[in-house]
Formats: structure tokens, sequence, C-alpha cells
């Protein structure tokens, strides 16, 4: 694969994930703009999440039959269309669509980067652009973040949109065709879920998602209410969990490629165990600060690892296996985040009990994942 290629494909990653964490910290400025109800607005993530985890699953199979590059034009100028329709919605009804649309376009842009990644680049040098490549999402997606508490919100949508047909222009004069690939479209699901190996990982990813959703979903509530932190104490370990979580896809990358993928993804397990005990401790701010760096890097590190280890599957299964990563880890995560409220509305040291234990489990099940027929 061309540099400039990879650039390209990174570049549509940030622009696809640019307000993915946004959308929840816009509830209230959106609900204030339409006189509505946070909880109505707050549909605007169950939408988006929802469509964004079924529709993955389409993207894998559908480059068997259509040029990926075709597919990547498609998807972009529709998903900046539907940016376009959220940043000047008159009505919620506008709003919701639009998010819909957001959804099942933007859903293309994981698979389809770690299909081309696995098929394009040596096995040996994958984990460091799976690493660089996730590495631009995450940089995107807290920039978003960082500017929706300082610019309109409609903006956080405008901006993709406009930066969204920008890339367009520059994916149809410089993004290559992969036609060697095609062959006939069909949906692989069910030789998938007969590959052993492949169910165990997809088994791992959709708990390992659960958990970090469970608890990261909910770290500020338990710094407001139980540790009583200011809002600026509480944006800025939220933030350092993010920055954290950058540094450990570019670095966890490089590790995965020379330790290994396994021994990553169960670095990464322990240091979640570790963050969650010491949120158990009530630490002081200063240990708290540490804490989340622990924690963002722990996740980070273990998503690198996982997705590297998805782009050594047989190529027969390799574009359901990248769908069924975005789908899975998106649903997940909202179940998550149901199943984290309900849990730590009782209590959060039940709550980070109860979820430390899951990771310890997901642990020892982490040394039983791996690739063979």
């Amino acid at each position: 694969m061309k540099r400039l290629t990879f650039v390209i494909i990174c570049l549509e990653g940030a622009v696809l994930s640019f307000n993915v964490a946004a959308a929840a910290a816009l509830i209230p400025s959106i609900a204030k703009d339409f006189v509505l109800s946070q909880f109505l607005i707050g549909k605007i993530v169950w939408i988006y999440m929802l469509t964004y985890g079924l529709a993955a699953l389409i993207y894998g199979p559908l480059v068997r039959k259509f040029d990926a590059r075709k597919v990547e034009l498609f998807c972009v100028f529709l998903f900046s269309l539907a940016n376009l329709l959220v940043g000047s919605a008159r009505s919620v009804n506008a709003l919701f669509l639009g998010r819909f649309f957001m959804g099942l376009f933007g859903a293309s842009v994981i698979p389809l980067g770690i299909i081309l990644i696995a098929k394009h680049i040596n096995k040996e040098k994958r984990g460091k652009y799976i690493g660089m490549f996730f590495g631009f999402t995450f940089v995107a997606s807290l920039s978003g973040l960082f500017l929706s508490g300082i610019i309109h919100w409609r903006w956080i949508f405008l901006i993709p949109a406009i930066s969204g047909f920008i890339l367009w222009l520059v994916m149809y004069y410089y993004l290559p065709s992969f036609k060697e690939d095609l062959s006939v479209f069909k949906f692989n699901y069910l030789k998938v879920f007969n590959h052993r190996s492949l169910v165990k990982i997809l088994t791992y990813i959709f708990f390992i998602s659960l958990v970090y959703h469970a608890v990261q979903q909910w770290l500020g509530v338990y710094f407001s209410t139980q540790l009583g932190l200011a809002q600026f104490a509480i944006s800025m370990l939220i933030t350092l969990t993010a920055l954290s979580g950058i540094v450990g896809e570019f670095w966890g990358g490089f590790l995965t490629d020379s330790l290994g993928r396994i021994k990553i993804v169960n670095l990464g397990i322990v240091l979640m165990i570790l963050s969650i005990f010491l949120l158990l401790l009530k630490l002081p701010l200063f240990a708290l600060v540490l804490t989340m760096v622990i924690w963002g890097l722990g996740w980070t590190f273990n998503h690198v690892g996982l997705a590297t280890m998805l782009t050594d599957l047989p190529q027969e299964f390799m574009n359901e296996a990248a769908s069924l990563n975005s789908g899975v880890r998106f649903i997940s995560g909202g179940v998550g985040m149901g199943l984290g409220g309900l849990i730590m509305s009782r209590s959060f040291s039940f709550g980070f009990i109860v979820f430390g234990c899951a990771l310890f489990l997901l642990l020892i099940y982490g040394r039983f994942i791996d690739i063979k027929r």
C-alpha cells in the first residue's frame, strides 16, 4: 500500500469519527435549542450506535462485489450530506434522520480500513498500521469532544460535512482502485461462526467492549457524586483517558508487532484491572490522573491487539470478521452503557468489583484465543 493511500484512509477515519464522542456531550445544548427534553434528544446517540452496529455487517461482504474505492467514495459523500442535514436541522425529525444516515454510512470506515490493511500490509507491520489508523480516529474524536465545549453544536456536524466533501475530492483523484479483490457478493457469516477461533475472539470483543463502556460512561458521575470533584476536574480526567488512548493506539501497534498479539491484548486487560482496583480506593486527584492514564492505555492496548489479530485470519473470513468487529463493539457498547447504569446506580463500589471480576475472567479466557483453523 502506498503511503498516500494509507494517509487518505486515515483521514477518512478521522472525518467519520470527528463527532462520535462529542454527540453525547451536545445533548443539553441541542435540547435547549429545540426546546425538548434531554431524554428525547438523547436518542441521537442510540439511533447512531444501533444503526452503526447493524450497518457495519454489510460493508465487509459488499467489497467482495464492488470496488472498495467506489464504496468509500459513496459512503464519504453521503456521510457528509448526513452531517450537513444534522448541522442545519430545523426539526427533531430531520435531526434523527440525519443521525440514522450518519450511522448507516459512517459504519463503513473501520471495516474497510481493517480489510485494506490486512490485504495490502505485510503481517509483520500490520500492528503498526492498525495502531496509526485508530490513532487518527482517536485524535479526531478527541478534537470534536474538545471543540464541543467551545463552538456552537451545529458546527460539530458542519465541520465533518465540509471536510468530508473536500476529502471526497482528494479520494476521487488519488485513492486507487482495489478491483483485484472482486468476486461475488455473499454473506459468509454462517461459515464465520463455524470458525472456532474467530467465534472465541468475537465473544471476547463483545464482553470487553461491554465492560469498558459499563465503566467508562459512568466515570463522570462517579467522580462527581462519590469524590465531589468539580466539572473542570472531571472533564480533565476524562480527557486524560482519551489522550492516553491516542498514545496507546500508536504505541500498542508497535508493541503488537514486536511482542505479539496475545501479549498486548492481555497486558491491556491487566492495566484495566489495575485501574478499577485503584478506583475502588477513592484516591486523591493526583493519583486519579495516573489511574486514568493507565485505564486509557489498557483499553487501547487491548483494542489494537484484537484488531491486529483479526487481520491474521484466513482471507475467506477477513471481510466478515472486520464488519463483525465494528458491529459487535457498538452493539455491546450500548448494552454495557445500560447495564453499567443499572449496577452503578446501586453502588459504584459493587459495580467496580463486578466489572473488575469480569475483566479477570476475560484475562483467563484471553489465554485461549488465537488464530487457528
